[in-house]
């Protein structure tokens, strides 16, 4: 017995029937190919150099789901934490958190010692991830306002990481932008009256080395969430150039995809620094 199994049978048209015509089919067209993705924020090729977030809508978050304010702090802590993380990675060099500012102490005060205590558990739970990854942690402002059970760890761990040669973290707390351009200009007038500094010798670059930032580039982009558009004394002089974005998300909310979707609206930008875009276009390298 055969294992192959007979061939089908053919119907065999009558003779003199007419054949039946044979219809050409066309190849089916190949699928499209999906669509390409935005390319990686990496690839952009303008990332800031310092990148500044004045982190807003924490007690509004809060209060939104009924939650105590302080319950906003705690989320915004994580998202701290996310977003020191991404901008570690992307190779942001300079990255400045407003956490605290001078008018803050007119909080109730329950709230300011919540405050206080985020942010001493912050440098004691992250102390392993900025010693381990290179990040250098400095402060802006007046830190000697801060209680001494957080103002004694935070230096501590400034001192530690200072040798540390990744990105730099800034922590602005009790921290002013009037505050800041006051106390440069009131150490200039003490060496005017000192007869060490002629008046006319001061200028914008002597007023600035007098600033908390002296050292660093000023912010290229300045980003503030949860609809607020202000800066809020922040940065004021050194933001003078700085790209604004501001965003409805609130802080705790905040994840690495919105922080790219600020960093493509910088990379859209054209900072003319008080030129034309013709004259741009013309000093730009072939």
């Amino acid at each position: 017995m055969s294992l192959i199994p007979p061939a089908p049978e053919r119907a065999v048209a009558p003779v003199g029937a007419a054949a039946e015509p044979v219809v050409a089919t066309e190849p089916a067209a190949p699928e499209a190919a999906p669509a390409a993705g935005p390319a990686p924020v990496k690839a952009l090729g303008r990332l800031p150099r310092h990148l500044a977030i004045i982190m807003d809508g924490n007690g509004r978050w809060a209060e939104q789901r009924g939650l105590p304010r302080h319950a906003g702090h705690a989320a915004g802590a994580k998202a701290v934490n996310r977003t020191v993380r991404a901008c570690r990675e992307l190779g942001i060099e300079v990255l400045t958190l407003y956490a605290f500012s001078e008018q803050n102490w007119a909080r109730p005060e329950d709230e300011v010692e919540a405050l206080m205590q985020l942010l001493h558990d912050y440098v004691h739970d992250e102390r392993f991830e900025i010693l381990n990854n290179g990040i250098r942690l400095t402060t802006i402002g007046d830190v000697d306002r801060l209680p001494r059970w957080v103002s004694g760890p935070l230096r501590a761990l400034c001192a530690e990481s200072a040798k540390n040669e990744g990105m730099l973290l800034a922590l602005a707390l009790s921290y002013g932008g009037r505050e800041e351009v006051l106390r440069s200009v009131q150490a200039l007038a003490r060496e005017v009256a000192a007869g060490r500094l002629a008046p006319e010798a001061i200028d914008e670059a002597a007023l600035a080395r007098g600033l908390y930032t002296a050292q660093w580039p000023d912010p290229d982009l300045v980003v503030r969430t949860s609809g607020e558009a202000r800066l809020s004394n922040f940065l004021l002089w050194q933001s003078a150039y700085a790209e604004l974005y501001f965003t409805d998300v609130a802080w705790p909310d905040f994840q690495p995809a919105h922080l790219d979707e600020a960093l493509r609206h910088y990379a859209r930008r054209e900072r003319r620094f008080g030129k034309t875009g013709a004259q741009l276009r013309e000093e730009a390298p072939c």
